[in-house]
C-alpha cells in the first residue's frame, strides 16, 4: 500500500465539501458537549483504526457518549456508556439529512445537545443552517477512504515527530473547522493578544507556539500540503532554510507558512522521511529565531531520562 497515495483536490472537491460539513455537524456537538480544554484541545477529532472519533463526552449528563465516523464501513456510529449503539450509512445523504439523522441517533441514546450556532463555521455558506443544506450530498466511499488513509499516515508521521519534544505539546488531532490535522509545540511563554482578537484566536494563541500539520487543500491553496508556522512570527523567519529544497515560505495573512506540497513529498525517494525532515527544519527555523531552548526541550526517541538514553555499557 502506498504510504501517501495521490489525492488531488480537484478529484474529490465536491465530496470533500460534503464531508467537511458532516464533520462540522459532529464537531459542533463535540464543542457543546465536551469539557473545555486549553487551546481548544477538546474540540478536534482523533483517529481510530476505522476513521475518526469525538472520544467520550457529555459527562455532565451522566451517560457519556461518543460519535465515530467509520470510513471503512461508511457509517456514523453513536454509542453511549450504557451499551446502546445507533448507526446509519453516510452515503446518499445531504448535509440536511445527515444533520437530522445524527440528532435522531442521539435521541435514541437519550442525549440532547443544543448547538448554539447550527450552521457551518468559516465556510462560504456559514449563514445557511445545516438543516437546510440539501446542496452538499456528494459522499464517495472510495474518495473518503483515501482521505482517511492519508490522514492516518500523516498522523503517524506527526506522532513520530512529536516524540522528540519534551515540552508542552498538543495531541495529534484533526480539526473539523479547517479540516486539517495538526500538532503544536509550546515554549511556555505567554503572548498578550490584541483587544480586538476574537475568542477562538485568543485561546488558540495565548502562548508562543510552533504548529505543524497537513491540509487537503481549499480555495486559498488548492492542493494538499504539509505546513508549519510560528506564532507570533519572529523577525527573519522566512529567511531560514527549509528541507527539502522544494519546500518554501508562503506569505499568508500577514505572516509566513512553511509549505511542502504533498506531491513534492511523494516525488522524493523516501516521502515519509522527507516529511519528518521538513517538520524538523521548520521547527528549528521558528525555535531558533524565537530563542527557544531547543536542546533543553529535546528528547530524541521520546526518552527524557538520560540514563535510559545512554547506550548500554
Amino acid at each position: 500500500m502506498e504510504i501517501f497515495p495521490p489525492i488531488p483536490l480537484a478529484e474529490w472537491r465536491d465530496c470533500k465539501e460534503t464531508l467537511h460539513r458532516f464533520a462540522q455537524v459532529v464537531g459542533k456537538i463535540r464543542l457543546a458537549a465536551s469539557v473545555r480544554r486549553n487551546h481548544w484541545w477538546n474540540v478536534p477529532f482523533h483517529l481510530t483504526g476505522r476513521g475518526i472519533t469525538t472520544r467520550p463526552m457529555g459527562q455532565a449528563e451522566g451517560n457519556p457518549f461518543t460519535i465515530d465516523f467509520d470510513f471503512v464501513g461508511h457509517q456514523l456510529v453513536a454509542a453511549s456508556l450504557d451499551g446502546t449503539v445507533v448507526s446509519f450509512p453516510l452515503s446518499g445523504r445531504s448535509v440536511a439529512s445527515f444533520h437530522r439523522a445524527t440528532l435522531d441517533a442521539l435521541a435514541v441514546l437519550g442525549v440532547r445537545v443544543d448547538i448554539p450556532v447550527p450552521s457551518p463555521f468559516d465556510l462560504p455558506d456559514a449563514a445557511r443552517p445545516f438543516a437546510e443544506d440539501t446542496e452538499h450530498a456528494a459522499y464517495d466511499p472510495v474518495q473518503v477512504n483515501r482521505y482517511w488513509r492519508v490522514l492516518s499516515q500523516v498522523a503517524l508521521a506527526l506522532e513520530e515527530f512529536a516524540a522528540d519534544f519534551s515540552g508542552k505539546g498538543s495531541p495529534v488531532h484533526h480539526f473539523w473547522h479547517t479540516f486539517d490535522i495538526a500538532y503544536s509545540r509550546f515554549s511556555g511563554r505567554h503572548v498578550e493578544q490584541p483587544a480586538e482578537a476574537d475568542p477562538v484566536t485568543r485561546e488558540a494563541y495565548s502562548h508562543e507556539v510552533i504548529s505543524f500539520g497537513f491540509w487537503f487543500g481549499d480555495d486559498t491553496f488548492p492542493e494538499p500540503a504539509f505546513y508549519s508556522y510560528t506564532a507570533p512570527e519572529p523577525p527573519g523567519l522566512a529567511e531560514e532554510p527549509l528541507v527539502p529544497g522544494s519546500a518554501r515560505w508562503v506569505a499568508r495573512n500577514g505572516s509566513h507558512l512553511a509549505v511542502l506540497r504533498y506531491d513534492d513529498a511523494r516525488a522524493e525517494a523516501d516521502p515519509y522521511a522527507t516529511v519528518l525532515a521538513f517538520y524538523d527544519s521548520a521547527y528549528r527555523a521558528g525555535a531558533g529565531r524565537a530563542d527557544w531552548d531547543v536542546a533543553g526541550l529535546a528528547c530524541p526517541g521520546g526518552i527524557t531520562d538520560q540514563h535510559l538514553a545512554a547506550p548500554p555499557a
